[in-house]
């Protein structure tokens, strides 16, 4: 489905965290993060423990410049995902949160 298509939804009144995702995702794609952003913060209040959600939310702030709220995502997210056990979301964002780490020590040491 387009942007186009879920703005449409969502202006029609079905805003729900699964559209609120969708949309994130499709700007994601689209390579307009600050447009994901608002949508997957839209979603993880819709759904706290959208694990996937927070993911992505962190890898759009990232995509944005804005690493500490990259690291603040996907710290939320971490605890989203092993509160429901998403063993395969908490490990890709424990990689991508080791990355930043390591990006940022190798900048000051």
């Amino acid at each position: 489905m387009n942007i186009a298509a879920l703005e449409a939804m969502l202006q029609n009144g079905k805003d729900n965290a699964l559209l609120r995702f969708g949309l994130g995702k499709a700007y994601f794609d689209e390579g307009q993060a600050s447009q994901a952003v608002t949508h997957l913060l839209a979603c993880t209040q819709f759904d706290p423990g959208y694990s996937a959600a927070w993911k992505l939310l962190g890898k759009a702030y990232l995509q944005s410049h804005n690493t500490a709220a990259a690291l603040d995502a996907w710290t939320q997210g971490l605890a989203a995902a092993q509160t429901k056990g998403d063993k395969q979301a908490e490990k890709e964002m424990l990689v991508l949160v080791r990355r930043i780490h390591k990006s940022a020590n190798n900048q000051h040491g």
